[in-house]
């Protein structure tokens, strides 16, 4: 079975040399896996038995469109009321343990590689019903209507069950693993894995107008944010705004893998915030 990093938390201990490799700038951030420690976890209402890191949020300036949460849930812990906005979206990816998932009545079990995708305004619960802690990534948008796109439905997958998608031209060195069809235009944000195998790349600046969160789920790479070089692996997240350029080389010896958010199929937004037009 493929393995997925996940925070553990903790601290390191006093005797630690200070080597982080953290860094924010105006067009990205590195969040490295040892600022997972305990005293940056939050816990949420109505949710029991719970902390979660949160590593992405709606920031001014930087990246607007969604957030992410690293969710630690104990043995009969979880939520009943988990999302207070009706007008959210979510994505739940598992990396550790079980979740019980119930939505708009039905009910799920997820294991490790078990992914939901949550409309806004459907009715949800999750909970741990198993006797270890279970760990997830919780990703959150604002769902944009589309004139004459019905919203999409809830869907419940596991990445077991879907081939990767292979990069035009690589080989298999790059692929992806697509959760959503492309081709459908109803979904505004996409959530995947990216997957390299050793030595593959993305050999051009990648430089958009699509926001990404990444969370290394797998290896170790060298990632190019803007104008710098920057060391990346298991455990680590990249939060990078919208056009900062990106590439990178999968490192070895085993594939690098990432789970990537990114914003897509809609109008750029001439009016409200962030734009110049009266809302």
């Amino acid at each position: 079975m493929t393995r997925y990093h996940s925070p553990q938390g903790g601290l390191p201990p006093q005797t630690a040399l200070m080597t982080g490799r953290a860094v924010f700038t105006q067009s990205y951030a590195v969040i490295p896996r040892g600022v997972f420690s305990d005293i940056v976890t939050s816990r949420l209402p109505d949710w029991a038995g719970t902390r979660l890191w949160l590593i992405a949020r709606p920031l001014s300036g930087f990246s607007e469109t969604f957030s992410h949460y690293l969710m630690e849930v104990a043995p009969g812990g979880g939520s009943d009321t988990p999302e207070p906005d009706p007008g959210a979206e979510s994505v739940v990816f598992v990396t550790e343990g079980q979740i019980w998932l119930s939505i708009d009545g039905q009910e799920h079990e997820l294991a490790p590689g078990g992914y939901a995708y949550l409309p806004a305004g459907s009715l949800w619960q999750v909970h741990n019903g198993s006797a270890l802690p279970a760990r997830f990534h919780w990703l959150r948008k604002l769902y944009e209507p589309a004139p004459g796109l019905a919203p999409p439905a809830a869907f419940v997958t596991d990445e077991a069950e879907i081939a990767p998608d292979p990069m035009p031209g690589t080989a298999g060195r790059w692929a992806t693993t697509r959760f959503v069809d492309p081709d459908d235009l109803a979904h505004d944000m996409h959530v995947n894995i990216v997957t390299f195998q050793p030595g593959g790349t993305i050999p051009f600046e990648e430089t958009h107008v699509m926001e990404h969160g990444i969370y290394v789920l797998e290896g170790k790479a060298v990632y190019r944010l803007n104008q710098d070089w920057v060391e990346v692996e298991a455990g680590d997240y990249l939060w990078l705004r919208a056009f900062c350029p990106q590439a990178c080389y999968a490192g070895g010896p085993g594939p690098f893998r990432y789970l990537l958010y990114k914003d897509v199929n809609r109008h750029a937004r001439l009016r409200g915030p962030g734009a110049f037009g009266a809302p």
